[in-house]
């Protein structure tokens, strides 16, 4: 594998024509994918590619083991140059260039659109522009905390600098040291609407210096000896202060290398014809594969086997969860700070921590104070700055670390929604613990009411969703996730909850109680109707059954649904038994809990009676137990609820005890 050793101070004439010839090579990938797809990027993928070439040829890697965990990373934001990238891997052993020809952009094919990670050789799943920067922040963070001296490139667009998110990772960065991270910036000045300067000015070397990083720039970015000195010295620690990141900025040309495509924004993302492919192979004195392959395409049957890269999950002592006894009165971000706390204490004693925490601006309100005292150097406060912390925290969480990231619900979900989908893309280990959910934040008004939050994270294939019902199950789910890999959301609210009882007048949550992701608590057994709620109102249901029994001699069933993700279809089939459920939820009305419930009854048939309460507007700003009232989700508006509907309610089979 062609390597360019670091301690000599200049490219030789044999490294040079070797390059040149690999920039051939590729070349002609770029021109032959694109063009055989009928689609593609040629046009920025040919202005980075001298900048693609020096990277992999410089940077600590091995084809073999793509896998090695001393390597160096590099993180390709602008995911549309696909075709270059793959490209670049073929002259680096990790890809073969028959299959990267016949294959690419077809289904089943590992070669995307836009590169992913099932390749070996890519490191992160990109497209959506303006986060690359953030992830590879993340792998820099893990480094350091590892104290291990790796280095993280980004190699990114200046289109794409657009994005207010870089500038969000650009300051994390510098406050944090992460000298062992570098951007590396194709300014070719040209956009899918035309020149960069004419959609969006801005001066990015600018940006980058008042961000305190080391800024270099290069007048040719095709000129490989250039590119090389410039490398170097931010490999070397010479580009400047050596505590700040470092930044190349790099003056490209679109299409570099054909004359017809230099200088055209139409390449950005429109591959050539086969006509102008002969041409363009021609002028570059490479001969024209495109028409042997356009026939061999057409009947290649694609079977690409996906590389999947090991999950790397710390082992994390859980510790033995807190009891809150019968009659205490608190709230459920109070005990996930004091479980955080314990898993701080329990876990980061040693040289590397396991458990890290991230926040933004409101470590506070969400309860990371007692973590932070307990692990100052594993805590990381990112200012009002959630699309950067969303994704960070995503990235480090794939290095070694259960990584929790505390905002509000609305900050945390429904303003980042685009950073977690694209963690959950890449099968990122990221806890995400959110507080005042729903209509309970109360006098803060609609803006902080996050209502939406169970309906956008179901449409996230890889994320569980867990809601405790109280301080007890808050403690026990937080232990439970900080062990398990994979994307996990915990919601609570604002307000004090009391302690869940069962029927004996214990903790319903404490003592031999074990969470369980996809199985609902049946605390009250009932053969006339079934209440089903989660979170905040858990204790409404309760409060709804005693009041229906001692009032009007019904016997509710109460289960609690504080898994929503994986969620228990047969409790809802045992519930509907009864002849009426009634669903309670803090939450959009037709998105959350109801929701999922009107699903299984309809998908399985059942003939049962059922009605949905939540939000079916936008709340108002005033006390949390008005706002209940007004949206009739309190214990009165269920009561009201089985007493209308349960007359009606029909069932399959004669009603008995859910």
């Amino acid at each position: 594998m062609f390597k360019i050793p670091l301690d000599q101070t200049s490219l030789t004439e044999d490294q040079k024509k070797t390059l040149h010839q690999m920039w051939l090579r590729c070349m002609r990938r770029i021109i032959t994918t694109t063009t055989l797809a009928g689609s593609g990027h040629p046009g920025g993928s040919m202005s980075s590619l001298h900048l693609l070439l020096m990277l992999y040829s410089t940077i600590s890697h091995d084809n073999k083991r793509p896998c090695w965990e001393d390597r160096d990373r590099l993180v390709v934001s602008m995911g549309h140059i696909s075709p270059g990238v793959y490209s670049v891997l073929c002259e680096f052993g990790y890809v073969d260039e028959n299959a990267l020809c016949l294959e690419y952009r077809r289904a089943g094919s590992a070669f995307a659109g836009h590169i992913e990670c099932c390749v070996p050789g890519i490191e992160w799943n990109t497209g959506v522009l303006g986060q690359g920067l953030s992830a590879a922040s993340g792998m820099a963070l893990a480094f350091k905390l590892r104290k291990q001296k790796n280095r993280v490139f980004a190699l990114m667009g200046d289109g794409e600098h657009q994005k207010g998110q870089i500038s969000e990772a650009r300051r994390f960065a510098s406050k944090y040291g992460l000298n062992n991270l570098a951007a590396v910036v194709d300014r070719n000045y040209l956009q899918i609407g035309g020149s960069t300067n004419a959609v969006m000015p801005q001066d990015i070397r600018a940006e980058y210096r008042a961000a305190n990083w080391n800024t270099l720039y290069l007048e040719n970015g095709h000129d490989f000896d250039a590119v090389f000195a410039a490398l170097r010295s931010i490999y070397l620690s010479e580009a400047g202060d050596p505590r700040s990141p470092s930044v190349l900025i790099a003056r490209t040309v679109m299409g570099k290398g054909v004359s017809f495509m230099e200088n055209k924004a139409k390449y950005h993302g429109s591959p050539l014809s086969e006509a102008d492919a002969a041409a363009a192979l021609e002028e570059l004195g490479l001969d024209n594969p495109i028409p042997a392959l356009k026939e061999k395409r057409r009947t290649h049957v694609v079977f690409s086997e996906p590389f999947g890269k090991a999950q790397v999950y710390p082992q994390i002592d859980a510790g033995e969860p807190r009891t809150y006894a019968p009659g205490v009165v608190t709230d459920n971000r109070s005990a996930y700070g004091a479980a955080l706390e314990d898993l701080a204490r329990l876990n980061n004693g040693g040289k590397v921590p396991r458990v890290i925490g991230f926040s933004c601006d409101l470590e506070g309100s969400v309860k990371m104070g007692g973590f932070r005292k307990v692990s100052e150097k594993a805590f990381f406060e990112s200012g009002i700055q959630e699309h950067h912390t969303a994704t960070i925290a995503g990235s480090v969480s794939k290095e070694g670390f259960a990584s929790f990231f505390s905002t509000f619900g609305t900050f945390g979900v429904t303003e980042v929604f685009n950073q977690l989908r694209l963690n959950d893309i890449n099968h990122t280990n990221l806890k995400l613990v959110c507080t005042h959910l729903g209509l309970d934040v109360g006098e803060d008004g609609p803006t902080h009411q996050c209502i939406d939050y169970m309906g956008l994270l179901q449409h996230l294939f890889g994320f569980s969703v867990f809601l405790p019902a109280d301080p007890n199950q808050t403690d026990r789910i937080v232990r439970f996730a900080a062990g398990q890999p994979g994307n996990i959301f915990v919601g609570m609210g604002r307000s004090k909850l009391p302690v869940i009882l069962d029927e004996s007048g214990n903790p319903a949550f404490a003592g031999s109680y074990r969470f369980e992701p996809g199985k609902a608590d049946r605390l009250r057994s009932g053969r006339d109707a079934a209440l089903l709620a989660c979170g905040p109102l858990i204790h409404h249901a309760l409060k709804a059954r005693d009041a229906l029994a001692a009032k009007h001699g019904i016997e509710a069933a109460v289960l609690n649904f504080a898994s929503i993700k994986p969620f228990d279809a047969e409790a809802v089939v045992e519930a509907a038994r009864t002849g009426l459920i009634v669903t309670a939820e803090d939450h959009h009305v037709d998105t959350g809990l109801g929701s999922r419930v009107a699903s299984v009854i309809a998908e399985k048939g059942i003939r049962c009676g059922l009605v949905r309460l939540g939000a079916a507007r936008y709340g108002l700003s005033g006390k949390p137990e008005d706002l209940y009232a007004l949206a009739g989700i309190n214990w009165e508006g269920m009561v009201k609820a089985v007493l209308q509907n349960r007359t009606g309610a029909t069932s399959k089979e004669p009603a008995r005890p859910a």
